[in-house]
């Protein structure tokens, strides 16, 4: 095996919220049918990389039973491998600390070169490409590289590289910087380069970017620019600005979901065909196996088996799986997860007061309600901007108002 692939997939995603509630970040639901960690999992059987280590802690039950032997992946032949990597002795402390833990798992896999991904990113990449260029170079270490925004450059280690790559600074999460080349966190590493910097570098919390890369620059370390769509869809409004982009016209789609020579794949269940009413009224919009749809859909994304009832509107919305929107209800600006109900006549996103979450205000301020999974909104409620509904909210009946920045 000349390449091993490790998914950090243990995250917690608190960023996310109640929708991180019950599942890791990397199982959310994404672009109706999928899971976020479908797109790291497809990229790695499209390149043809087949052997694969997810490292998994928060939650993992939902992870797992998504993940399965890998089957949707092509991860399940005689020749191939997916292995989940729980903690066994203590809770990982940090991206690298949870590789040193499996250590033996990396050693004893033969592979020449591993590659480390995250699995709460949205991308498409040919890894081979990456690791063809790190062969080339005779580096060490590769990290795939971006141009960010400068306002946007404390959140992601910077770096700055010679005319041929080569890494001579990087800076984790820099307060300044005139540089915004971003690393992605994706690394090639060689194998034995790899298993030295683990066993040699002492820190609590051992982080790649905190310890581990700042330990190999000065050495073979190179940058790998990366030109295409890529996205952390981490907090409420990347998660459904991201989701949204994807319901625009086919020239302006920011990543192509229907391009046949580089499939995302997922588990997917068998439900019936989309089923769309003789008054329905769909504009932008994408709709997943097993929905139903009799009322208006305007720029919003539909998991598997929403119902939504003549009479009703969704508008810039993200709808998981199993939510039934009933007739006269209007649902705008929110995330709703999964066997949500939404009552007769009933209004999520209403009013201009956009005062943040008092609970939450660095979560939810920007106008976007989020209701937990399995929550029944009682009919004529009135939910109207930046309101977390957790699953264990009560109302107090129908014909509610709930004040915008309230949690309940």
């Amino acid at each position: 095996m000349e390449t091993l692939a490790l998914i950090l997939a243990g995250g917690r995603g608190s960023r996310l919220d109640l929708l991180s509630e019950k599942r890791v970040k990397p199982a959310v639901p994404f672009a109706g049918k999928y899971r976020i960690i479908d797109f790291s999992l497809s990229n790695c059987s499209n390149s043809g990389i087949y052997h694969i280590g997810i490292l998994t802690q928060y939650l993992p039950l939902s992870l797992n039973e998504h993940l399965g032997v890998g089957k949707p992946w092509d991860l399940d032949r005689r020749d191939t491998k997916l292995s989940l990597l729980q903690p066994y002795k203590k809770w990982y402390a940090g991206t690298a600390d949870s590789v040193l833990q499996n250590l033996q798992y990396v050693i004893r896999s033969g592979a020449k070169y591993v590659i480390i991904l995250s699995g709460d990113h949205v991308y498409k990449m040919d890894y081979s490409k990456m690791i063809e260029q790190h062969k080339q170079t005779g580096a060490e270490l590769t990290i795939a590289v971006q141009e960010v925004p400068m306002a946007e450059t404390h959140r992601f280690g910077i770096l700055r590289t010679n005319a041929d790559g080569k890494i001579i600074e990087f800076q984790e999460k820099p307060e300044k910087t005139d540089s915004n080349l971003a690393s992605m966190g994706i690394y090639v590493f060689n194998t034995d380069t790899l298993v030295e910097a683990l066993q040699t570098v002492k820190a609590d919390g051992l982080d790649f970017g905190k310890h581990i890369v700042p330990h190999l620059i000065g050495g073979k370390a190179y940058s790998y620019v990366f030109e295409g769509y890529w996205k952390d869809v981490g907090t409420y409004d990347a998660y459904l600005e991201a989701n949204l982009e994807l319901t625009a016209t086919v020239d302006r789609v920011p990543l192509d979901m229907y391009d046949r020579a580089w499939r995302i794949y997922t588990r997917s269940e068998e439900l019936p065909a989309v089923k769309l009413g003789s008054k329905a009224n769909i504009s932008q919009a994408l709709i997943s196996n097993g929905s139903i749809v009799a009322g208006d859909v305007i720029r919003s994304v539909l998991s598997p088996g929403v119902i939504v009832h003549p009479g009703a509107v969704v508008k810039n919305s993200v709808i998981l799986n199993d939510c039934e929107i009933m007739p006269g209800a209007i649902v705008e600006n929110a995330i709703l997860d999964k066997e949500v109900t939404i009552g007769f006549n009933a209004r999520i996103g209403h009013g201009d007061d956009h005062t943040p979450n008092a609970e939450k205000p660095d979560v939810l301020s920007s106008g976007i309600n989020v209701i937990a999974k399995g929550v029944k909104v009682p009919e004529d409620t009135i939910i109207e901007r930046n309101c977390r509904i957790q699953s264990t909210a009560r109302f107090t009946g129908s014909g509610t108002t709930i004040k915008s920045g309230t949690t309940l």
